[in-house]
Formats: structure tokens, C-alpha cells, sequence
């Protein structure tokens, strides 16, 4: 290489990091703020950043009678700093965290006008996301729409102006269902389908701020994380909060609820919108990051729950007519109605522990189908990853085709609808069924065809064997099999 090409190519170096550097901001060593919040930054070597206000309280602080005082050591003619070992420091200091600078409000005003961050007319209508939802999810055909219109309607919210004095409010949600129904499965799908960040949040490790848990503005740094730290995309996101039943009011304790009633009440300035201070790359404030604000006024808030034993309040509302009389109801006429929970209403889960301010916040109420057997036999099928789906190509890397009887899959269904756990029964039963297949097919090269029956799956019989050139079917001698 040329002294020219050299030359050139360390100007294009340069270059690319002064445009990089023109991209993100300093962040301070010490208080973790970034350049935009504590202004300008003192450089010291080894690439370390300290704001004025840090620098100026480490003076005072070495100032302090009793400060210990070492001989002038690497920061030249400085007094009294002797004893920071800038290398040590080096080493000390996390994995590089780089925050994106904020652009300012004119600019971004003038950025709205010209390109918009969402555009209505690239959002689908409710009808295209419906119909995108029914590739992947069976059924729920009331949530599906549910979701659907809530959120078309909150991202319209977010691409039009308040110039005419109407403001539109958030349409957070609140998605009951029994385990295994389809609430995350259903929220993965939309985030997929919009291509928005998406953070999924566990309520049951949130406690209080300043407890051992998660803290609940970590929801917030989740999203952040989503959206590779850009913090425009993550004020445009989806978050949702599994197991919110599990912060609802403990009835029996003594102690101090710091899981339950406390959360739901932190929680409450999140669902509005609020600016928080998140952690950039962590979950704890403590943590030796750049902190990045982050407005919550434009984030949707799904949250789901089974809510076990509400349908223990559901029947307490509805049976509070007589027991006695030609026309009273008798006291088990909802006890074997499967969607109880399609009844629900405010009252109800207020009732079960969840307070009115949490509610008021989440104006969207709606529940999930219980899975029906036929449910869990289209679930089986039905959908583009679809269970059968994925055991047919599996095994026909294999170059074998499998197939299943109609009564295997009623069989399985059956199965699962005994193990209450909704449609996750569904893969284990497979599991236990197919795992002999799957380790003795390959050993013999001649299997062209497996079919499951109904005798395999109710263990009155084997699957049905089919070998390559041959138009007899035979079942297979292996054991196990």
C-alpha cells in the first residue's frame, strides 16, 4: 500500500469516527449523565469524561480535612489527586454504553413536518392486522378484533397533531385469560406484524422501589433494550406486563405489601405517562451506565393475567338474586360454563385486588376463549408454525412423510384439555409420543412414511409403517415403538 492509500484511508477513519462522535454524546464517569443533562465535559486521559459538577465536588471532597494526600503523581501539576490511578480506572469502567444524541425540539419539530417518526398510512387497518393474526393464532376471534382496533387507534393517536385542542387518550390494555390461551403468543404476533420494539415484563419480580427485586421503571429499560438504545423508536413501542394478577392486594397480611398494592400504585404514573430515567444496558439505577430519559406518554401498555378464582367473584355478582322462589337461580347454574370469564366486569377485578386508580388506566377490558377441544385440534394444524407442522419437517429432513389420523389429533386434544394448561399440554403430550419415532426412523432407510393413529396415541397400538417401493404397511418391530 502506497503512502496515498495510507493517507487516505487514515482520513477516512477519522472521518467515520468524528461522525460517530457527532452521533452520540459523552457520558459522565461518575454520575452517568449524559452530556446533554450535565453540559460540558472535562476530558481527562484514558478517554474518561467527568462534568464540571463531578470534577467540582471531588475538589471539595479532597479538600476536606483528613482527605488523604499523596505525592504528584499522574496528572501532572495537580494537587492532591496523586491517588487516582487513571489506569485502574480504565479497567474498572463497564463495556462502552453509547446513547444517542437527542436532536433539539426545532429540529425536531421540523423533522415531524417533513418525515413523521409513524405514518398512519403505513400502520395496517384493524381488518389487515386481523387477518395477519389469524395465520398464527386459532380462534379468539373477539380478542384478535380487540387488539386490533385498540391498536390502530393508539397509534393514530401518535401520528396526529393536538392543534385543534383534541387530545386522545391512551388505550392501554387489560387481557384476561385462563394459562395457556394465547396472551403472549397473541402480543409477540402484533409486535411482529407492526414491527415495533417490544418489551415483555414479568410483574411477579417487581416489588417496591428499594426492595430486592426488579424496580418497576425496569419495564422502561427493557423497552430501551428493544430498541437498541435508540430512544425515539422505544417512546413508539409496545410493553406487556405478564402476571399482573400476581400484584394484586394481599387480603391476609400483616407485613407491608411490597409486591402487590405498592407496585400497581408506581405503576400508575408509567400507564399515564411520565418522563423516567432508565438505565441504558442494565436494570438498576446502581449500575455504572448512562441514564436516557424516556417519555411513557406515547408507549402502549398491554397487560395480561389468568386471574385464577375470579370466577369465584364472577358467580358471587351473578348469583346475588334469591336461591329461593319459582324464578331463582340456582346456585350452580354457571359452574360448568367454560368462558365465565367473558362476563367480567370492572367491579370484579377490582374486587379480586387490583385498585380503581390501576383500572382507570386500562380503559380496554376484554378475556380469552377457554381452548375447546376442536380449538386445540386446529391449533395443532392450523397455524404457519403449527406443531404437526414442524415434526413433518423435521422428519422429512429424514426424506420421510408423516402424517395424522383425524382421531390421533382428538386423541391429543383430548389429552390436553385433561391437563388444564391450555394449549402448552399440547407439545409435551407430542414429545412423549414421537420420541420413539424420532430414534428409530433414521435407522432404517427404508421407512418412505409414518401415520400416526388413534390406537398409537391412546397406547391400544403402534403408528402405521410404510416402506419406500412397497405398498403394504406394516407396524415396526422395534422396541419401544
Amino acid at each position: 500500500m502506497s503512502d496515498i492509500d495510507k493517507y487516505e484511508d487514515a482520513e477516512l477513519q477519522e472521518g467515520q469516527q468524528e461522525r460517530q462522535e457527532d452521533e452520540y454524546e459523552d457520558i459522565c464517569y461518575i454520575c452517568r449523565r449524559p452530556e446533554s443533562k450535565a453540559g460540558k465535559m472535562i476530558r481527562i486521559p484514558n478517554a474518561i469524561c467527568i462534568c464540571a459538577d463531578c470534577m467540582q465536588k471531588t475538589f471539595d471532597s479532597m479538600n476536606q480535612p483528613g482527605f488523604p494526600m499523596g505525592d504528584m503523581g499522574n496528572l501532572g501539576n495537580m494537587p492532591n489527586i496523586s491517588m487516582i490511578n487513571l489506569s485502574d480506572l480504565q479497567n474498572m469502567m463497564p463495556k462502552t454504553q453509547k446513547l444517542k444524541k437527542k436532536k433539539p425540539k426545532a429540529k425536531q419539530k421540523e423533522e415531524k413536518k417533513s418525515e413523521p417518526v409513524l405514518d398512519i398510512k403505513s400502520i395496517p387497518a384493524p381488518h389487515k392486522i386481523k387477518a395477519s393474526m389469524d395465520e398464527y393464532v386459532v380462534g379468539q376471534e373477539y380478542a384478535k378484533k380487540v387488539m386490533s382496533v385498540a391498536v390502530y387507534n393508539h397509534y393514530k393517536r401518535v401520528t396526529c397533531d393536538s392543534q385543534d385542542g383534541v387530545e386522545i387518550e391512551k388505550s392501554n390494555m387489560l387481557m384476561l385469560g385462563p394459562t395457556g390461551s394465547g396472551k403472549t403468543y397473541m402480543v409477540k404476533t402484533l409486535a411482529k406484524l407492526l414491527d415495533v420494539p417490544l418489551a415483555i415484563a414479568d410483574a411477579t419480580s417487581l416489588t417496591e422501589a428499594g426492595y430486592i427485586g426488579d424496580d418497576i421503571e425496569s419495564v422502561v429499560s427493557k423497552l430501551l433494550a428493544a430498541a437498541d438504545n435508540d430512544v425515539e423508536r422505544a417512546e413508539h413501542g409496545i410493553i406487556f406486563i405478564d402476571e399482573i394478577d400476581k400484584i394484586a392486594k394481599k387480603r391476609t397480611t400483616n407485613q407491608r405489601d411490597v409486591s402487590g398494592e405498592s407496585v400497581q400504585q408506581g405503576m400508575l404514573k408509567l400507564l399515564e405517562g411520565a418522563q423516567i430515567e432508565v438505565p441504558v444496558g442494565a436494570n438498576s439505577k446502581n449500575a455504572m451506565v448512562p441514564l436516557a430519559t424516556v417519555d411513557t406518554r406515547n408507549i402502549l401498555f398491554i397487560c395480561g393475567g389468568a386471574f385464577p378464582d375470579l370466577e369465584d367473584v364472577i358467580k358471587e355478582r351473578l348469583n346475588k338474586q334469591s336461591s329461593m322462589g319459582f324464578h331463582a337461580d340456582l346456585k350452580d347454574k354457571y359452574d360448568k360454563e367454560e368462558n365465565l370469564l367473558q362476563r367480567v366486569e370492572v367491579e370484579d377485578v377490582r374486587k379480586y385486588g387490583m385498585i380503581p386508580e390501576f383500572l382507570g388506566r386500562l380503559p380496554v377490558i376484554f378475556a380469552l376463549d377457554a381452548l375447546t377441544e376442536d380449538m386445540l385440534v386446529r391449533i395443532l394444524t392450523e397455524p404457519k408454525s403449527a406443531i404437526v407442522k414442524q415434526y413433518q419437517k423435521l422428519l422429512s429432513m429424514d426424506e420421510v412423510k408423516l402424517e395424522f389420523e383425524q382421531g390421533a389429533l382428538h386423541a391429543i386434544a383430548r389429552k390436553a384439555k385433561k391437563k388444564d394448561v391450555g394449549a402448552r399440554a399440547l407439545r409435551a403430550i407430542i414429545e412423549e409420543f414421537m420420541l420413539d419415532i424420532m430414534y428409530e426412523i433414521p435407522k432404517d432407510d427404508n421407512i418412505g412414511m409414518v401415520t400416526i393413529t388413534e390406537d398409537y396415541i391412546e397406547n391400544k397400538g403402534g403408528p402405521v409403517i410404510h416402506m419406500r417401493g412397497c405398498s403394504t404397511l406394516s407396524e415396526p418391530v422395534a422396541a419401544g415403538v
